[in-house]
C-alpha cells in the first residue's frame, strides 16, 4: 500500500510542478499567457496587493487558509515518517549458546517461512513479512486459500508446523503471528 500511495502521491506533485513550473518558465520567456492564467505578463507579480488585502475583512478566509496549510503539513509530515520507518526486519539474532549470537537475515526466513506454509495441504500462496525487533520479530502471515480447504485446519497446520519450526530454528522464545487468511475467487461447482 506504502509503495501505491508513494507514486500517486510523486506523480501528482510531479505533474503540479512541471506543469506549474513550465507555464511559468513559458510566460517568462514572453509566450502569450492563456486566458486563465493568474499572471497579465512578465513582470506580474503571484499577488499584488490588492489581491492580498482582499480578504482583510472577511473572518472566515484566513482560517480556512490556515487550516488547509496544516492539514497539508500534516499530511507531508506522515508521508515523511512512513518513508523513514523501516518495517521489514533485516536481521534475526540467532542464540548460539556461547555467549556471541549469530545474524540470519529476515528475509531469509521469510523465504522459508513461504516455502513450509505453500507445502501445507489447502495452502495455494503464502507470503510472510518480518517486523519487530531482531531479538524478538513478529510475523505477519497472509494465507491465499485453495476452494476445499478448511481455514481451521489451514492455521493450525500454520502454527503447529511452520512457526513452531521456524521459532525452533531460530532459537526464539517466541514468534507471535498475524495471520490473514483468503480464499481463491472460483467458480461455483454445479452439482447435478
Amino acid at each position: 500500500m506504502l509503495k501505491t500511495v508513494n507514486r500517486v502521491v510523486l506523480g501528482l506533485v510531479g505533474l503540479v510542478l512541471v506543469v506549474g513550473g513550465g507555464s511559468v518558465l513559458a510566460v517568462g520567456l514572453g509566450a502569450p499567457p492563456p486566458s486563465w492564467w493568474v499572471h497579465d505578463g512578465k513582470r506580474d507579480v503571484l499577488l499584488s496587493d490588492a489581491d492580498r488585502s482582499r480578504w482583510r475583512d472577511e473572518g472566515w478566509f484566513w482560517p480556512t487558509v490556515i487550516a488547509a496549510l496544516a492539514v497539508l503539513l500534516l499530511l507531508a509530515l506522515w508521508w515523511l515518517v512512513a518513508q523513514l520507518r523501516r518495517r521489514r526486519l533485516a536481521e534475526v539474532l540467532v542464540e548460539t549458546g556461547d555467549g556471541e549470537g549469530a545474524l540470519l537475515r529476515g528475509r531469509a526466513l521469510e523465504g522459508v517461512l513461504v516455502g513450509e506454509a505453500e507445502s501445507l495441504e489447502g495452502v495455494q500462496r503464502a507470503g510472510v513479512f518480518l517486523t519487530g525487533r531482531r531479538n524478538a520479530p513478529e510475523a505477519r502471515v497472509s494465507l491465499l486459500l485453495e476452494p476445499q480447504a478448511t481455514p481451521g485446519e489451514a492455521l493450525h497446520r500454520l502454527s503447529t508446523e511452520a512457526l513452531t519450526h521456524a521459532r525452533d530454528s531460530a532459537g526464539l522464545d517466541r514468534l507471535p503471528a498475524v495471520v490473514q487468511l483468503r480464499a481463491v475467487k472460483h467458480r461455483a461447482e454445479r452439482v447435478s
